[in-house]
């Protein structure tokens, strides 16, 4: 069983719920439970969608600075991939994802957020790559996953700083995708997401695959995985669902297959 971290599944929703108060600090223990969380997510036929949530006050402030002090550099070659893998396990999921931040996310807390698909905060939310005040940079994702997100400028911007944005900028710059009161952070997450639930799940899953490895390689290389993974959608049972409604002008009713 894990202690702090744990998947909860209602209506093909399933909610990676972090528990680590105060502030959901991300030690070694909560990346593996993470890790084991985001493997459970994909495994399960009942879990359509994703939210990843901290919890009413806080998404999660950042990696346990306190663990990480009393580390040189040989613990943390060893610690190091298994870092980023953990939180890599999220961005792996093979279904729609959404961050849903409360409070601070900030240095690991936002790296967790950033291999979500969405993002949704509450207005009085934090966000930042504060790394840089410690001596470090971002080492599970930030360099990486904020420059594709927000370019390169605004990405060097905050890990340079290490300054902390609000729910504002952080829209304005698409850092997050929407902002709403801290209260209804969860269920704006859950709206975002559940519009998938029910729907061709491979098709899902091949078009988060084509997007997502297409950021990763040439325009040519992309439109390569972009056909294979067109072409092998019409072995699903979904696509002939969907386009014999379509002929038929029903609405098709998915198996997931």
């Amino acid at each position: 069983m894990s202690e702090f971290v744990r998947l909860e599944v209602d209506g093909g929703i399933g909610t990676i719920r972090l528990d680590r108060p105060p502030m959901n600090a991300l030690n070694a223990q909560v990346q593996e439970e993470i890790r084991a969380a985001a493997a459970e997510a994909t495994e399960r036929r009942d879990v359509s969608a994703v939210v990843v949530f901290g919890g009413d006050k806080v998404f999660a402030a950042g990696a346990d600075i306190k663990q990480m002090q009393q580390m040189g550099f040989t613990d943390m070659v060893d610690r190091s991939a298994a870092l980023q893998s953990s939180l890599t396990a999220v961005a792996k999921i093979p279904k729609p994802t959404v961050a849903a931040i409360t409070g601070y996310a900030l240095g690991g807390g936002l790296e967790l957020a950033l291999c979500c698909d969405f993002r949704v905060c509450g207005d009085n939310a934090k966000v930042g790559q504060p790394e840089i005040q410690l001596g470090i940079i971002p080492g599970a994702g930030g360099t990486q996953r904020l420059p594709r997100l927000v370019g390169p400028s605004r990405a060097k911007d905050l890990i340079f700083s290490g300054r902390f944005v609000d729910a504002a900028e952080a829209l304005a710059i698409g850092l997050v995708d929407r902002v709403v009161a801290p209260d209804d952070v969860y269920t704006a997450a859950r709206e975002l997401v559940g519009r998938y639930v029910g729907g061709p799940a491979y098709a899902l899953r091949a078009a988060k695959e084509a997007v997502d490895r297409g950021l990763e390689v040439d325009l040519n290389t992309g439109l390569e995985v972009e056909r294979l993974q067109f072409t092998a959608l019409f072995a699903t049972e979904d696509r002939a669902t969907g386009m014999r409604a379509f002929v038929e002008k029903a609405k098709p009713k998915f198996a997931g297959r």
